[in-house]
């Protein structure tokens, strides 16, 4: 028996090396058709990867890109991406062809991306997961077979913006004009515009495409991309979904409206820079509208009551949104079940009958710049936002200075809390420990202008057991002293450390070189003693052989021994 088993065994593994020789045989030929050309390797590395076991697709591959061996440059690139976006799955192909309303080599917002496929309609729930969670494993497929670039990382260490290479943007446009998906105002004429659906205006955008759209009467989404200068847009578009007027990444306005866009009751997705901004009492009517965007400088919106009424909305971002009162009573009670962000609030009430109606907010910025009831506001409400993943805190020391740190001690934050910003709070460093210290889930903490007061922080043993990222920018008015009380691991996680015009603090724990995790450290417009004490950390690590920190310190004024100090782990820059 144990010799049937022994040779059995051994036919297993004789199989799988033939296999393996086999499949390194095929992959070679692949590698040889895309013609050295990277693009063609990394985006056909990319579907192989999908079938690492499978040999007989392999070679389903390798026929496929037989006929194509002719073509040369470009077009023989572009045959090796379309069968590329041949063998996408279904559901994921309206997610790369919508990559097409962005220019070639421009960065572009994930959360934004992600908020307009749902607004279109690409996205459907699955196994109770939300619209959001579906469309970051969509993204992330993408990204695995080399369609997408994921381009820059948040604090959180999640990829934030991303990018599409010229060729693969060609081939969205070619698909598109196909399949009749999208319609670049640049590449179409005005008869074809009136027929489309989703239509792209840009900055050189004609005049007379403008006029084209007054009888675009079937378009169900206009993406304007800093169109300014053609004109004012018409929005008569009684179909209209998706109505993208500002560029979030660029921070510009796109375009000008020739109306205000709240007849559009079909609306989605609204993202408009307008300085004359004002909401209808009609506004509710809106009531598919899933994601508001207004930006508007310097300026308040107050948002009518209507807006407690609209239970679709998912994300609401202003400058400044003043927000009514919820109507009182249960017999009145619309809860926003869907909403997840909400920006940024003046002078927020966390009242009983808010907390409500937004019971899986995931997102919440709020600022306070008015006198009055500081006791009012309810921030020891927070707590009971189960769901809040990110908080953004903001006090006016123009108006409140005499209220400012009564005002953040009433804050009771959610065990839940993964990102904490603080703006102008000015508690004291005790506080630090008892309010933000101890919640377990809290990876990003940020903390600008006076968020905190006092000479000396002492951080405690078995706080901040989960944070990865620690910024503080403090405009050289507070910190002067960081001690760790005991001599155990403090912030067991911490990868990045960013200390930004922090100009009185001479020197940070050298013991803050032993966590493990860390690999960064960021020193901008900081004093010299601290440059220098980062340099000893540093020192200190690599002598014991860990050579994994990086170390950045940027100065307005670079001096010769900063430069004297740089490495190939220590770089120096000019602001």
């Amino acid at each position: 028996m144990m010799i049937k088993v022994g040779i059995y065994s051994a036919k297993v593994c004789l199989g799988k090396k033939i296999a393996l020789l086999n499949w390194r045989k095929t992959g070679k030929k692949i590698a040889n058709s895309c013609k050295g050309l990277p693009l063609s390797i990394t985006v056909i590395g990319g579907l192989l990867s999908r079938y690492k076991q499978s040999g007989q697709y392999w070679e389903y591959i390798l026929e496929n890109l037989n006929p194509i061996l002719n073509s040369e440059g470009n077009e023989h690139c572009l045959k090796i991406l379309s069968m590329n976006y041949k063998e996408l799955p279904v559901h994921l192909k309206p997610c790369f062809l919508y990559m097409g309303i962005f220019d070639e080599d421009r960065e572009i917002s994930i959360s934004w991306l992600i908020k307009l496929w749902i607004a279109e309609g690409f996205l459907k729930p699955i196994g109770g997961k939300s619209l959001e969670m579906v469309a970051e494993e969509y993204l992330k497929d993408l990204v695995d077979r080399n369609l997408i670039q994921g381009h820059k990382r948040g604090s959180n260490g999640e990829i934030n913006l991303c990018k599409i290479h010229d060729l693969l943007r060609d081939l969205c446009l070619r698909e598109c004009g196909k399949d009749r998906f999208l319609c670049d105002t640049r590449n179409y004429s005005n008869l074809d515009i009136i027929t489309q659906r989703r239509i792209i205006l840009h900055q050189d955008t004609r005049g007379r495409d403008i006029d084209a759209l007054q009888s675009a009467s079937l378009a169900r989404s206009l993406i304007c991309d800093s169109v300014g200068q053609a004109g004012f847009v018409p929005l008569d578009f009684r179909l209209l979904r998706v109505l993208k007027a500002y560029d979030n990444v660029l921070r510009s306005q796109s375009t000008y409206l020739d109306t205000s866009p709240f007849h559009l009751v079909n609306l989605r997705f609204l993202a408009v820079d307008d300085s004359c901004i004002k909401f209808p009492s009609s506004f509710h009517l809106l009531w598919n509208l899933q994601t508001l965007y207004v930006y508007r400088y310097g300026d308040v919106v107050t948002a009518p009551p209507e807006i407690w009424k609209m239970p679709l909305l998912r994300h609401v971002k202003f400058e400044g949104l003043q927000l009514p009162d919820p109507p009182g009573g249960d017999d009145d009670l619309v809860v926003l079940e869907n909403l997840q962000a909400l920006l940024t609030v003046m002078n927020f009430n966390c009242s009983e009958e808010v907390v409500k109606r937004i019971p899986n907010i995931k997102k919440l910025g709020i600022e306070y710049n008015v006198r009055g009831d500081e006791s009012s506001y309810c921030l020891d409400n927070l707590v009971r936002l189960h769901k809040l993943e990110s908080l953004s805190c903001q006090l006016s020391y123009k108006n409140m200075s005499g209220m400012i740190s009564y005002v953040a001690r009433k804050l009771i934050l959610p065990l839940s809390l993964k990102k904490l910003t603080l703006r102008h709070t000015k508690l004291h460093w005790e506080d630090m420990g008892t309010k933000i210290g101890s919640l377990p889930h809290l990876q990003v903490l940020k903390l600008y202008n006076d968020s905190f007061l006092g000479p000396k922080w002492e951080t405690v043993d078995g706080q901040f057991s989960s944070l990865k990222y620690l910024l503080i920018h403090d405009n050289g008015n507070g910190l002067e002293g960081w001690t760790w009380i005991t001599d155990s691991t403090h912030f067991p996680c911490l990868e990045s450390l960013v200390l930004r015009y922090v100009k009185k603090l001479k020197d940070m724990p050298l013991a803050i070189g032993d966590i493990s995790t860390l690999q960064y450290i960021e020193l901008r417009a900081c004093s010299m003693s601290l440059v220098i004490s980062a340099r000893k950390v540093l020192e200190e690590q690599e002598e014991l052989g860990n050579v994994g920190i990086q170390v950045r310190v940027k100065s307005w004024n670079v001096e010769e021994s900063i430069l004297e100090m740089a490495s190939s782990n220590f770089h120096v820059e000019a602001l």
